[in-house]
């Protein structure tokens, strides 16, 4: 397929699932979610793809997110530009600091600290008035991004729709370009070979720390709007259930994929939606599904798939034994 067809076909796929809510408007909770926390697993994907570092920290970029969002909304008063600023400098003030803390780490370790600080923002959402305690932040207000006589604002599901799917579009664009880019290339570079990236002038631990801080701006702009899809922001936020699925939608297709973590969102929350087994089972099956695709299909889905097709195309017709004879 050339590159042209290959963009049409992306095209007329978009425009295929904005619209198909309105032709199903049971969807249009689903869509909205599925947009909101692919985005997020964007931020992971970043990190753990092209980095190659398991990053557990996500959760509490999304949650600052969130966090700054509902704060401001409802004590300030603020308005959804205002909040989107804020909800992205909490976001890089956070990855900054913990950056600096891990940029000497490494896989394991590095990844036993990030979640260590998991482990610390939620005891800090759970017991500190300011932020709400347990009780969380609630009647955060409606989402309003008017600018002078254009209305742009979302008083439900339907309405945020929009928003969730250009966010996702700008979120799509913004990691292809970077992955077409030359801190792309150095951050896959200090990734594959960190001497050999030094070696070649890299400054290693700004890349690391650079491309840390850019995947928190991800997950931190989705915090950002969750907090207006559910009018409210509570430590539920630090759960590991939003960490095993950033994960999961990562790997489960396959890593460094552009569409990767959109599908897996897309088949967890969809198995969630529509394919419910209750809670416990759910999240048996999300846990399931992460180990499976670590342990069995470290290429993901569409390795599986891709060497399953390679197998059959090349497997030798039997009739030809019957010419060769």
């Amino acid at each position: 397929m050339t590159g042209a067809l290959r963009l049409a076909a992306l095209l007329v796929s978009a425009v295929v699932v904005f619209l198909l809510p309105a032709q199903v408007p049971a969807l249009y909770g689903a869509f909205t979610v599925i947009a909101i926390l692919a985005v997020a697993a964007y931020g992971l994907d970043i990190v753990l793809s092209d980095l190659g570092e398991v990053s557990l920290a996500h959760t509490v970029f999304f949650a600052a997110g969130a966090y700054a969002t509902g704060l401001l909304a409802t004590r300030a008063g603020a308005g959804s530009w205002a909040t989107l600023g804020a909800a992205l400098l909490a976001g890089v003030a956070i990855a900054l600091l913990l950056g600096l803390i891990t940029l000497r780490l490494r896989e394991f370790v590095f990844s036993l600290v990030t979640y260590a600080a998991t482990v610390v923002a939620a005891a800090l959402a759970h017991n500190w008035n300011f932020l709400g305690g347990s009780d969380g932040v609630s009647g955060i207000p409606t989402f309003d991004l008017s600018i002078g006589p254009l209305a742009l604002t979302a008083r439900n599901d339907a309405e945020l729709w929009p928003f969730a799917f250009a966010l996702l579009l700008v979120t799509l664009y913004a990691v292809r370009q970077f992955r077409r880019s030359r801190p792309g290339a150095m951050a896959m570079m200090v990734h594959l070979n960190p001497r050999l990236a030094t070696m070649s002038g890299i400054d290693v631990r700004r890349v690391r720390l650079g491309i840390f801080v850019l995947s928190a701006l991800f997950s931190a702009a989705a915090g950002w709007l969750y907090a207006y899809q559910r009018a409210y922001v509570g430590p539920d936020l630090f759960e590991t259930y939003f960490l095993v699925l950033m994960l999961t939608a990562v790997v489960i297709i396959g890593k460094r994929l552009l569409l990767g973590p959109l599908l897996g969102t897309a088949l967890i929350i969809g198995q969630e939606r529509f394919l419910s087994f209750g809670g416990d089972v759910n999240a048996v099956i999300l846990g399931g599904a992460l180990i499976v695709a670590l342990a069995f299909l470290p290429g993901g889905l569409a390795s599986a798939f891709t060497g399953l097709a390679a197998r059959v195309s090349t497997k030798k017709d039997p009739r030809e034994d019957v010419v060769d004879a």
